[in-house]
């Protein structure tokens, strides 16, 4: 099992394949890089170097009681990144990880080390209601899903059979193996890092990320997002990056690289060819 150390000794679990340029994704939350498994096979067949890994306190990586914030894991990907020597690499984050991937990019991402990003399902650029960002989505909502910690076990089965992967719309037929797959994600991190992460996709405010990043980035986002409701999220995201490219579709959830793998990686692999 491949793991690397960062500086105040996490480890870090993550998976290398192939060679070519590099893809790296960061995953969502509570899940791990195991999320990314259809497009880590689409990508390493297209020639590609794919690199995915386990935020700290997810996944295999360690189960940490400090650092379950939006610089620490931004600080733990460029450390890692810097370790596989990853330069002008294409950086795809889905919902926590858009976060990450924005935060990651704008403080580390200079000198060559990314060629561009995609932010799918994103956080970005807040999802937190505010008087400046009155579109998002009140406190009760995230303090609702503390609450659901106290048996994260039945939690991990709700979310993903409802509103994640859109199974609880009429005539969307629930796909076992998809939701299995992310309670085992979910169930192999540390409730702790989960519980603390909470805070961290509700209320990391990434606006002066995205302005920052001019390397182009592919916004996907879909209208009938769930957890991430578009309105204050792809489209404003788009609009703060210099140079953004949104793509809205009409009806795919917000899990939608597991759930329709074959239209989400034809467009990623459109972008990043372009």
């Amino acid at each position: 099992m491949a793991t690397f150390t960062v500086k105040d000794g996490t480890e870090i679990y993550y998976k290398d394949w192939g060679t070519g340029q590099a893809i790296c994704f960061h995953h969502g939350w509570p899940l791990s890089a195991d999320d990314w498994d259809s497009q880590m096979l689409f990508f390493l067949g297209k020639g590609y170097r794919v690199i995915a890994h386990d935020r700290r306190g997810h996944g295999r990586s360690s189960q940490t009681e400090l650092g379950n914030d939006m610089d620490t894991y931004a600080s733990d990907a460029s450390q890692l990144f810097e370790y596989l020597g990853v330069t002008n690499a294409i950086h795809v984050g889905h919902s926590t990880g858009g976060g990450e991937v924005a935060r990651y990019v704008a403080r580390y991402g200079g000198n060559g080390r990314v060629a561009k990003a995609a932010l799918i399902s994103a956080i970005t650029p807040l999802m937190l209601k505010t008087e400046a960002n009155p579109n998002g989505l009140p406190i009760e909502v995230f303090d609702s899903f503390r609450a659901g910690m106290a048996n994260r076990a039945q939690f991990y089965r709700d979310v993903p059979e409802g509103p994640f992967y859109g199974f609880n719309r009429p005539g969307v037929k629930t796909v076992p193996g998809i939701v299995d797959n992310w309670w085992r994600q979910g169930m192999m991190g540390a409730t702790k890092s989960h519980y603390d992460c909470i805070k961290v996709f509700s209320e990391t405010d990434t606006t002066e990320d995205l302005k920052s990043i001019t390397v182009p980035v592919l916004v996907m986002h879909s209208k009938d997002d769930q957890i991430v409701p578009i309105i204050a999220a792809g489209p404003e995201a788009a609009k703060l990056l210099p140079n953004g490219v949104l793509k809205v579709y009409e009806d795919l959830p917000h899990g939608m690289p597991a759930t329709h793998a074959d239209i989400i990686n034809a467009d990623l692999l459109a972008f990043i060819e372009s």
